[in-house]
């Protein structure tokens, strides 16, 4: 079966079958390399435009990469191949990660340092020929991706340590000695050289090396060789290095027994293979005798302690002078964290000292500790810490030294003064999660859902196996539905001690907050939805935007939330349960209502300045005057407004769901009406529909004449959309009896509009013409008059007045380009074209709908282009160019089967037609 992968180590390109695919110039590329590079995960829009443009992007920067994915996504349904997902704020590449060549790159190194030095040599000789090229070539200059060189010094390294175990030196010497020629600052590779050089019985040469090395390194840099080299040239100087090297102690110091201070690591470790190959690179730099400090760091009960002590058991070869352990107790709900005096004299016991013999003053026994791991190549881990301050004092001076820090805090303090590296642990893949219950409670069907419910947490997921396991008569059946009600699944995850369970790891986190962002999260549990954001959070907290993104910024680096994207701020499902108990249990009813009130008022303004950029507006709704304009999002234009919908769409109807449920019906039935306008961009049958119920059903309970009728007419609408059975009649004809002794002339007309638009549907073609041109005539603006040009048009081509429909369409054209309104023109264009097909002008047609797919491409309107696609097919079958419209009419089944399932069977219809 033909694969398609795609090449970034080299020029960026897709390959299907082996067959090099054409897609387009360097922002197509950088696009696709943007996604390839992290596939799975969402790339935040304004991610890639940082990385396409830098800091100057054009201002049509966002409809470029509509466009560019448009243009991507075609290419790959074409070849039945990966899939561009949009998943607010950005887009995601689904596709397996082995299909790319920097994956499968890493993967071959990940196994290759559990394998032979035979087996290891192979496999890296596999990665290393991946490399086609220097990395992302073709791509924009400012898309910069330094990881990937990271990526082949680390593969070549291991390589050639393989190869030098193999005893290949004659062959290193030949492939080593014109990199070391054109770069005598790579020390690791100076090493490696030195190492092939005099076990080939070319001492002489080797010590010839050093000091070319030494030179350079001091003309360059100002400094000797690290330490590293240096030790490897007394070893070659005094004729004593060994085929596999080992460190001599410090100088002045008495040969030390290798120390082993690990505690018991799981029998097994589930998934983090990608984490297991950062902490595997940072040993290769420790090696190379530079100073690591790595930092795993991540929510509570993500599996730090037990990924850093399973990977040290594994790595300790590596470091011959022993390991070091501690747990810090940074975030012990029954002890207080460990000050580092208490930790150093527990290094130093463990390093020998006697206990008479540890200094009384902290600073005597940092450097008495210091002292004696000087030289030494060892690993440090420090568990649970829980700041910066605590940690320093325990970071060793040797440069062959590595430390691991693992924390509920990002610990920032050390990235900045220590140059620590930083890794956030997230959750287990979902058949990672699946294994780990296995490995404690055996295999069952439900495991899946099991995991799902779990958040694929592994404190979580163990708990749940232990559960099950620990009783013969507890079945998956009965903890799956204990898991599924939200309001007992934190209560479900725990076992017998309390201290074990998910809810008391998250209350040691949350009890260790600063007052003012403590008091943020509270009130994070008073807001519905799945995310959030500064700028509702400054509405709820009544503070600026500024001071919500730094405490969000704060709960972030706590790891109770996650700041997945620039201000996109989601906690994970297990937090969003503990947060909403948390909000009930410590914020009063009136703190509370307060909240959602905050939040309601949040996502009407926001929601009203986001439709205004999307169409026309009928209804008289305005919240311009709720939240300031610094206080709400910047949303200039249509692409912006498009976005933040996409990306608030679960929210609002979280809010929805909330404010209804709360009794506050007139807020539910104007915010419904507010989010409608939406539809325009992304149609949602199930979800419109209920918002449509819930906002008809809130403004009856709220008895809201006006209200009534405006979702009546949103629900009509979505009949209309969906070809509903009834096209909305009964509800356009209710409106019309509500809306009868209304002195609102907008109203009035948007009535007689839908009702037209519905009786027309329904082939009652004369009462609907009647009521489209009242509509027309009595039209209180140009907006509402565009709208009333274009539903007589369509009521007249159903009459077979093609000329009078042909005339109206145009006149509503004109409307749509004088108001810039890009959705109803896509419309528009689209009913001229079906029009001028229908008249027999097949060239206009042809026109029209090229003009239109162009426009809804550029602006992403995926279900109105696969409309477009089916127009155009018969546009060009009626021209005689079957093989134009087979193809086309294929393309726009791909796109039905996505966005309208129901609607496919007539495009496959058409298809099969002219098979």
């Amino acid at each position: 079966m033909a694969q398609t992968r795609l090449q970034l180590l080299g020029p960026v390109q897709l390959f299907h079958d082996d067959e090099p695919v054409p897609i387009g110039g360097p922002g197509v590329r950088g696009l696709l390399a943007l996604l390839a590079l992290r596939p799975g995960k969402v790339v935040g829009l304004d991610e890639i435009i940082d990385a396409l443009w830098g800091h100057d992007p054009p201002a049509t920067a966002r409809t470029i990469v509509h466009g560019n994915v448009s243009h991507l996504r075609r290419i790959l349904r074409d070849l039945d191949g990966p899939r561009i997902l949009t998943t607010p704020p950005g887009y995601r590449l689904d596709v397996e990660p082995d299909l790319i060549d920097v994956h499968r790159a890493r993967s071959l190194l990940d196994r290759a340092s559990l394998a032979t030095p035979e087996a290891a040599a192979a496999l890296l000789a596999e990665a290393l020929a991946l490399w086609q090229g220097p990395a992302l070539g073709g791509v924009p200059d400012s898309l910069r991706a330094p990881e990937l060189e990271d990526l082949r010094l680390a593969v070549h390294g291991a390589r050639v340590d393989a190869d030098l175990e193999l005893g290949r030196h004659a062959e290193l010497i030949v492939e080593l000695s014109p990199i070391v020629r054109a770069d005598p600052l790579a020390e690791r590779t100076a090493g490696q050289l030195m190492r092939a050089l005099y076990h080939a019985g070319r001492r002489g040469d080797a010590l010839e090396l050093y000091r070319t090395v030494s030179r350079a390194t001091l003309r360059t840099l100002g400094v000797e060789p690290g330490a590293e080299l240096r030790w490897l040239h007394e070893r070659v100087l005094n004729d004593d290095l060994p085929a596999r090297d080992v460190v001599a102690p410090a100088a002045g110091a008495e040969p030390a027994k290798a120390i082993s201070q690990l505690p018991a690591a799981v029998p097994n470790l589930a998934g983090r293979a990608e984490e297991l190959a950062w902490l595997d690179g940072l040993v290769t730099r420790a090696e190379a005798g530079q100073t690591t400090i790595a930092v795993v760091t991540g929510t509570a009960g993500v599996g730090k302690s037990s990924l850093v002590v399973w990977w040290a058991h594994r790595a300790a070869p590596r470091f011959p002078d022993g390991v070091l352990f501690a747990s810090l107790r940074g975030f012990d709900p029954h002890h207080p964290p460990l000050e580092p005096a208490e930790l150093l004299t527990q290094f130093l016991l463990g390093l020998g000292v006697e206990t008479a013999k540890v200094p009384e003053l902290l600073h005597e026994r940092v450097a008495l500790y210091r002292s004696l791991i000087a030289g030494r190549r060892m690993l440090v881990l420090l568990d649970d810490a829980r700041t910066a301050e605590q940690v320093r004092p325990l970071l060793p001076p040797s440069a062959r030294t590595m430390t691991v820090v693992t924390s509920r805090s990002r610990l920032d303090g050390l990235a900045v003064s220590n140059a620590a590296k930083q890794r956030v642990l997230g959750t287990l893949a979902p058949d990672d999660a699946v294994a780990l219950i296995e490995e404690l409670a055996g295999p069952a069907s439900l495991n899946h859902a099991l995991a799902r419910l779990c958040g694929y947490l592994p404190l979580a997921l163990r708990i749940a196996g232990a559960r099950l396991s620990a009783s013969a008569q507890r079945t998956a059946e009965e903890l799956v539905d204990e898991l599924g009600n939200e309001r007992t699944r934190l209560a479900g995850l725990q076992v017998d001690g309390a201290d074990d369970s998910v809810r008391a790891a998250f209350d040691v986190s949350f009890r260790g907050l600063p007052g003012e962002v403590a008091e943020t999260f509270l009130q994070l549990g008073a807001v519905p939805g799945v995310m959030v954001g500064p700028h509702v959070m400054a509405a709820v907290a009544q503070i600026t935007v500024t001071e919500a993104r730094r405490r969000l910024r704060t709960l972030a680096a706590h790891n109770l939330i996650a700041e997945t994207e620039r201000d996109v701020f989601v906690p994970h499902d297990l937090v969003w349960l503990y947060l909403r108990e948390l909000a009930e249990q410590e914020l009063g009813d009136k703190e509370r209502d307060e909240a959602l009130g905050w939040t309601v008022r949040y996502y009407q303004a926001v929601a009203d300045r986001a439709r205004r950029r999307l169409g026309r507006i009928a209804d008289p709704l305005d919240f311009s005057h709720v939240l300031a304009d610094d206080a709400m999002p910047p949303l200039p234009g249509f692409a912006e407004a498009h976005d933040w919908f996409a990306a608030e769409w679960p929210n609002l109807l979280a809010v929805l769901d909330a404010a209804y449920a709360a009794r506050r019906h007139d807020d539910v039935w104007r915010l419904a009406r507010l989010a409608h306008t939406y539809r325009v961009a992304c149609p949602l049958l199930d979800e419109w529909t209920r918002m449509a119920d819930l906002g008809v059903a809130a403004a009856e309970a709220a008895g809201d004449v006006a209200g009534q009728c405006w979702l009546r007419l949103a629900r009509c609408e979505i009949a209309l959309t969906f070809e509903l059975p009834g096209a909305g009649l009964a509800d356009a004809e209710r409106a019309a009896e509500l809306s009868a002794a209304s002195a609102d002339e907008r109203l009035r007309t948007s009535v007689d509009l839908h009702l037209g638009r519905a009786l027309s549907r329904l082939g009652e073609h004369e009462r609907a013409i009647e009521r489209l041109a009242e509509a027309i005539a009595n039209a209180p603006d140009v907006t509402l008059r565009g709208q009333a040009l274009s539903s007589c048009a369509q009521a007249e081509k159903r009459a077979g007045r093609l000329s009078d429909a042909i005339a109206h369409q145009r006149a509503g054209l004109r409307i749509d380009r004088e108001l810039g309104d890009d959705v109803q023109v896509v419309v528009s264009l689209d009913k001229l074209a079906e029009l001028s097909l229908r008249a027999g002008d097949l060239e206009a047609a042809e026109r029209y709908v090229w003009e239109a797919i162009d426009l809804a491409i550029s602006r992403e309107f995926v279900a109105r282009e696969g409309t477009l696609r089916l127009t155009l097919g018969r546009v060009l079958r009626a021209k005689g160019d079957i093989d134009g419209a087979r193809e086309q009419l294929a393309l726009s089944v791909r796109i039905y089967e996505r966005v309208h399932p129901k609607l496919v069977g007539e495009v496959r219809t058409e298809l099969a037609d002219l098979q």
